[in-house]
């Protein structure tokens, strides 16, 4: 039954899934989008009114929608951050999405704008912050902690004890032994092993076992120095 009211912020490809699995597999309804005023390119998505951010409250006040904000990892998960921090900014409450195919322990916690896509497993006391994105299949065990804007992609495991540093991205297959801790704005490559800790933030880490990579990972993902 659909009791609850939404907006999704962006109106890319992201957007396009976040309409299409909270429409098919959420008590939300999505009632219109937003973006930012400079990347308004149309007025309708979906037969649904696009406004630009600074009119939002006008069509849709705080007390009416819930927002989701429909952002990849673009700058390392930056551009995320910054529109989920425009729109606590404005007042919204923002809406997480849990696939009703996701198995999601009773005691495990899940922030706000995070988005758990079918088939992953979330273990006995997992700690998820705010505006992670858990593509398909990932194993996250138990009494691990994933910080907020993480974008982990999709089949990787994370052992438990872990602890994944803000804003990092976890390619596919990646794997984690337990009690592993990463640094914020980690870029873990796709097939990694990640045998022991990399504290230090900015890391590229690639291979098995990983290793630091030959560039950091604002390099690898066009984050300029007044970025990081």
């Amino acid at each position: 039954m659909k009791n609850k009211k939404l907006v999704i912020f962006g109106a890319g490809e992201t957007a396009d899934i976040a309409y299409e699995y909270f429409t098919h597999d959420s008590t939300y309804e999505v009632v219109g989008f937003t973006v930012e005023d400079a990347y308004k390119t149309s007025d309708t998505l979906y037969g649904l009114p696009i406004i630009s951010f600074s009119q939002i409250k006008d069509h849709f006040p705080p007390s009416s929608v819930e927002m989701f904000v429909a952002i990849s990892y673009t700058k390392l998960n930056r551009v995320r951050a910054k529109c989920y921090n425009m729109v606590k900014e404005a007042g919204y409450t923002c809406a997480t999405y849990i696939s009703s195919k996701a198995f999601v322990w009773h005691n495990a916690t899940i922030g706000e704008n995070c988005m758990i896509f079918e088939n992953n497993v979330i273990q006995h006391k997992v700690q998820i912050g705010n505006g992670v994105i858990l593509w398909s299949g990932n194993h996250i065990g138990h009494q691990t902690k994933i910080h907020d804007f993480v974008y982990i992609s999709s089949h990787v495991v994370v052992s438990g004890f872990c602890e994944i540093g803000k804003s990092s991205f976890l390619g596919v297959n990646a794997t984690f032994n337990d009690k592993i801790k990463i640094g914020g704005d980690t870029i873990v490559g796709s097939g990694a092993l990640i045998t022991k800790s990399f504290l230090d933030s900015g890391k590229l880490l690639i291979g098995a076992p990983a290793k630091s990579g030959p560039v950091n990972s604002y390099i690898t993902f066009g984050v300029q120095e007044n970025e990081i």
